[in-house]
């Protein structure tokens, strides 16, 4: 391998980038595809555990396999492409007072549901003989809440484990 670094037009007609792209996302696919695919045979939990185990240490191998063959300058290129499109697509910094409140408001719903819902279990109709909906509902909902809350409540939730964080209010924001 030479020591020059390959360019964005060299490493996309690349053969190296595009088998190591190829590899990656199969890596991804395998464990996804392939447990559910070993569940529904309905072997014993051992085999059904066994294979699983198989295709996610499988899947490490392959991914990493995919990175070495890409080499630093393909992964680096794919690297920069995903998270320039995830920082293009992703929350933006300032949102209205009115995104932040609905924001909020779902943030915390989704979190005293997850803990008040054990002790009221029997109020919530379905919940004892089904909670998985229950909690893949609040999963989601926390997760979009951070989306809606926008850039600043991740500073916000940061400085909560900074210890030297301190908090400054504008003078108008004072009650």
């Amino acid at each position: 391998m030479s020591g020059q670094a390959i360019t964005s037009e060299q490493s996309i007609s690349s053969w190296r980038l595009k088998l190591g792209v190829a590899l990656f996302l199969f890596s991804i696919a395998m464990p996804l595809l392939g447990i559910p695919i070993v569940a529904a045979f309905g072997l014993s939990a051992t085999i059904t555990a066994s294979v699983s185990g198989a295709l996610l240490i499988g899947a490490e191998v392959l991914g990493l396999l995919a990175v070495a063959i890409m080499g630093k300058s393909g992964f680096a290129y794919i690297k920069n492409r995903v998270f320039g499109f995830l920082k293009q697509h992703g929350p933006p910094k300032d949102v209205s007072r009115l995104r932040y409140t609905t924001g909020l408001v779902m943030f915390c719903v989704s979190i005293l549901f997850g803990w008040v819902s054990i002790y009221v279990s029997d109020l919530i109709p379905g919940f004892t003989s089904n909670p998985l909906p229950y909690a893949i509902g609040g999963d989601l909902l926390l997760m979009v809440s951070m989306i809606v809350l926008g850039g600043n409540f991740w500073d916000k939730i940061r400085a909560l484990f900074v210890y030297d964080a301190v908090v400054r209010f504008r003078e108008e924001n004072i009650m």
